[in-house]
């Protein structure tokens, strides 16, 4: 069943994020799983919106993410993503 996920990340700068998603891309099976990926800059930092295949894809990536993103600086606040079912998606 897909996986709907955000997750909101104070504080960090859209530099940031590019720094982290550069390394991210020398790994690109990390991504096993996404179906859609959307960085959005908030007044307070940004909001990732992501839908997985599963749980366990999205689980698995943000097991080997964290590593990454602490080789980069970011290990700050922003609590467990929010996660939900999808009842259906599409891609035009």
């Amino acid at each position: 069943m897909a996986i709907f996920m955000h997750a909101s990340l104070p504080g960090v700068t859209t530099d940031q994020y590019d720094t982290l998603n550069a390394k991210l891309q020398e790994t690109p099976e990390i991504f096993d799983g996404c179906i859609a990926h959307v960085c959005v800059p908030s007044s307070d930092g940004l909001d990732i919106y992501d839908v997985w295949e599963s749980e366990q894809h999205m689980q698995a990536f943000t097991g080997k993410i964290m590593p990454i993103a602490e080789s980069v600086g970011l290990s700050g606040p922003g609590g467990e993503p929010e996660a939900s079912a999808v009842h259906n998606y599409w891609i035009p």
